[in-house]
């Protein structure tokens, strides 16, 4: 029978959900915002989030200036007739600016100020060339004649479109060949780097379990690896790896398992599998340590039971061992499934996704569209994307595994 949570217990787990809600479901939800949106911090017309058409205030009041200023300029290099044109030009465009003064943000207003706008944007610009394209000024070489059309276009830019673009991001997401090659990557050295871990991590494991003299001694020497930080760790191989003087690159030559020393990182196949033995060297520690948790609850007399009646160790350890490991089995399954799937740091150091995007990750790529881009809106959605690879990877490991992590059944 399963017992109902009281007041009590729940306003006794309260601070925790308050904390899963900050630092969990609310990085979620945000990164879901972003992708519904065409967010780039590197464009001024798209560095927020605009539902609507909006005005860029203060942006039109700059570029006005300068379209002043250039035409105070090149005034004297044009005849009588046009020196009147463009003082009217610029009285008309001081005019529109003391009257847009007020807004000093990008706010949203009225469809026909934004008509109005538009087509002030359109009369200067045309009244503007004009008189710089002229054939009366064939000769004359303009100060601002290649600076106007630009600063015109800015100007036009202060009417910022919506950039609400909807699913469209998950669209070009399912399209996205990188995408997937990106996520064949990540499986191939998340399966490979965690299968190898958990098989040396539960040797380990046994090994760091046992009433041995000195067994103390060995489980500090097997939790050094993981101990050091992943940037160091992944520095320390990269020089091992290296083609010129790495001692590692230089045994696998002279065994004959790579081709030349170079091999190691400067080809996409080498540059995974160095990858996959420094995260197999670093985090097999990791998973020992999650399983000796689960060896050290085993009751030792199951193990006397089964000597007494004639069980060998090996049909000990399929017999009582691994049914009795599997929750711990589990747990450290999935901690190092997930953890892998995410990895960055390791090969952003060792490879920084290459050689030719060999080894690029979906964390890497999405890396590259959000900070190296500044491309928000595509890089949040390949973020979600790992998010329900993420979430699949825990619905198999939780469901199709049966392993109840943590049991819900009280007699």
């Amino acid at each position: 029978m399963v017992k109902r949570m009281t007041f009590k217990q729940f306003v006794f787990i309260l601070p925790l959900l308050l904390f899963i809600c900050v630092f969990s479901f609310y990085p979620i939800v945000t990164s879901f915002m972003y992708s519904l949106f065409d967010y780039r911090n590197n464009d001024q017309s798209y560095n927020s989030f605009y539902i609507s058409e909006q005005f860029n205030g203060s942006l039109f009041q700059e570029d006005c200036k300068y379209v002043n200023y250039f035409l105070s300029s090149d005034i004297t290099l044009v005849e009588e007739e046009d020196q009147k044109e463009i003082a009217a030009i610029q009285e008309e465009i001081s005019v529109m600016m003391e009257q847009y003064a007020y807004i000093t943000d990008t706010v949203k207003i009225s469809d026909s100020q934004i008509a109005k706008l538009r087509e002030f944007g359109s009369n200067i610009r045309e009244r503007i060339m004009a008189i710089y394209n002229s054939d009366k000024y064939a000769d004359v070489v303009f100060y601002n004649v290649e600076k106007m059309p630009v600063i015109l276009d800015n100007l036009d830019s202060t009417i910022v479109s919506s950039n609400f673009i909807g699913l469209r991001n998950y669209i070009a997401l399912v399209k996205d060949v990188r995408f997937w090659k990106d996520l064949g990557h990540t499986i191939v050295f998340t399966v490979i780097s965690v299968s190898f871990e958990f098989i040396l991590g539960f040797c380990l494991a046994l090994i760091m379990n046992q009433s041995i003299k000195g067994i103390g001694m060995i489980r500090t020497l097997g939790l050094i690896p993981w101990a050091i930080p992943t940037v160091v760790s992944a520095m320390m191989w990269k020089y091992m790896y290296d083609g010129d003087f790495g001692v590692v690159a230089f045994i696998f030559h002279k065994i004959g398992f790579i081709n030349k020393q170079a091999a190691m990182l400067m080809t996409p196949d080498g540059a995974m599998a160095s990858a996959i033995m420094a995260d197999i060297w670093k985090t097999t520690p990791y998973m020992a340590l999650l399983l000796v948790a689960g060896l050290q609850v085993i009751d030792t007399g199951l193990y006397e039971a089964a000597s007494i009646d004639g069980s060998g160790k090996i049909s000990s350890f399929f017999r009582i061992t691994l049914p009795l490991m599997k929750p711990s089995i589990m747990v450290a399954l999935l901690f190092r499934t997930l953890d892998s799937f995410r990895v960055f740091d390791l090969l952003t150091v060792l490879t920084g996704g290459g050689p030719g995007n060999g080894t690029e990750t979906l964390s890497i790529y999405s890396n590259k569209l959000i900070f190296s881009q500044s491309n928000y809106g595509y890089g949040s959605a390949v973020v979600i994307g790992m998010f329900v690879c993420v979430a699949i990877i825990a619905f198999i490991y939780i469901k199709v595994l049966g392993a109840d992590v943590i049991s819900s059944k009280t007699s």
